[in-house]
């Protein structure tokens, strides 16, 4: 699965240890709180003041 902008976090999550490894490696410690679940990657990233583009690349080149 490619990783979008808009790809939930959840679905994110479910793409297993090493995707979820990478989002806290960009301080995204919250990804197990039920409402996170819901954001995109895109709405997460702003939250924390992350580049979009760089947790995408870095996302997409586990996969």
């Amino acid at each position: 699965m490619k990783v979008v902008k808009e790809t939930l976090i959840r679905d994110i999550v479910n793409l297993g240890p090493e995707a979820v490894q990478t989002l806290m490696n960009f301080g995204m410690r919250c990804i197990g709180c039920p409402a996170s679940q819901a954001e995109s990657i895109e709405q997460a990233a702003t939250v924390h003041g992350i580049d979009v583009e760089k947790i995408l690349l870095d996302l997409n080149n586990i996969q």
